[in-house]
């Protein structure tokens, strides 16, 4: 079951999407060579999880990413130069749909139930019996909370439970420093949307890090404000009842309250994915060492009740650390096979690693949700 609950290493994801955030600043300023440098790093530590991960829910995501800011770099690439053929300017936007169904099911996912709830209600009902919802549903969700809390896998389950075509975007990939080109390629990704939505099957476009297209900033650009003015105008188009389309827009951020407010009032619901809650953490625990051998003075609920705090990737990380160790001491002593996992080694791998999101950063969570959220 490895890479079926949450996020990868959540220290390495974090560094990419540092990265790529940086990479974005600098391509908005026009910083072209420190633009493509964090790009580029973005790129290798994606290159990372994938090959660490190749199983794992978010592999195909990795490796869209990892296109997508690859076909930025050679965009950058290109000398700026207003007599050259539009042509040799980089490559064509593509919008990435996954060719397969995302492989997540709810059952995959441990707790979070509020959460689940709220989206059946919001596309799964709907989607399987519309003419029971006459005054139309949802099309707006925005998934926010802590990093490695499971807000993808959340998208992808929702994807996989009413079979529908998964698009998966982020700011990288749609920008362009060419004039005019970021309102196209919104235009073209939801041109896409409706194009696959007339095969008869919903779709969903799921945009991570919203946040860096939808949020409020003073230095924005003209290019940047007609792209924000195009994406609300799909938008606009998407959450309109009269039109027949099943299409759906899932953001996710782990900054809500960078998100500007037009944008938030497009997003119906609005769903706070916390920190996992005790029963969750149990859940979360029983499927990370459902393949592994355990001594059996492990006791899940004693570490349920330890792991207060840690998110989903968190606790990943800290049963992969355990796992490590006993690996390691089987390489290095050469024995015939590898011990069982102890309390102790998970215990060692607690005490080494402290929870990655702060209780402050949970107030701010918690107070923009009694704001904002939308069940």
């Amino acid at each position: 079951m490895e890479g079926r609950l949450f996020s990868v290493s959540e220290e390495l994801e974090e560094l990419a999407v540092k990265y790529a955030r940086e990479a974005i600043a600098m391509d908005r300023k026009g910083a072209r060579e420190e633009a493509i440098l964090n790009y580029e790093r973005a790129v290798e530590i994606l290159q990372k999880l994938y090959d660490l991960y190749p199983n794992s829910p978010q592999s195909r995501i990795y490796l869209q990413r990892i296109k997508a800011y690859r076909d930025r770099i050679s965009e950058l690439q290109v000398r700026e130069d207003p007599r050259a053929d539009p042509a040799q300017r980089g490559r064509e936007f593509e919008v990435n749909v996954l060719p397969e169904r995302p492989s997540v099911r709810w059952s995959d996912i441990a707790g979070l139930e509020e959460a689940k709830r709220a989206i059946e209600e919001a596309i799964v009902f709907p989607a399987k019996r519309p003419d029971l919802f006459p005054l139309g549903w949802p099309r707006g969700i925005l998934l926010f909370g802590p990093p490695g809390c499971g807000k993808t896998l959340l998208a992808a389950a929702m994807a996989n439970e009413i079979d529908a075509h998964f698009i998966c975007e982020d700011a990288a990939t749609l920008m362009s420093k060419w004039l005019g080109e970021s309102e196209k390629n919104v235009a073209k990704l939801f041109e896409r949307a409706r194009g696959l939505s007339n095969s008869g099957r919903p779709v969903i476009i799921f945009i991570d890090e919203i946040d860096s297209i939808a949020g409020v900033r003073l230095d924005e650009v003209g290019g940047e404000v007609r792209m924000r003015n195009q994406f609300l105008k799909e938008m606009d188009g998407v959450i309109d009842k009269s039109k027949n389309h099943r299409i759906y827009v899932v953001g996710a951020t782990n900054k809500p309250w960078d998100l500007d407010e037009p944008f938030i009032r497009r997003f119906q619901k609005r769903i706070y994915v916390p920190l996992p809650d005790r029963e969750a953490r149990l859940g979360i625990l029983k499927i990370l060492v459902k393949d592994l051998k355990l001594d059996g003075d492990v006791d899940l609920q004693r570490l349920a009740d330890l792991l207060e705090g840690y998110s989903g990737s968190d606790i990943k990380d800290l049963i992969q650390t355990a796992h490590m160790k006993v690996i390691r001491e089987f390489f290095e002593s050469g024995g015939s096979a590898p011990r069982p996992i102890n309390m102790e080694d998970i215990c060692e791998a607690i005490r080494r690693r402290k929870p990655s999101v702060p209780r402050d950063l949970i107030k701010l969570y918690e107070k923009w949700s009694e704001r904002f959220s939308a069940l």
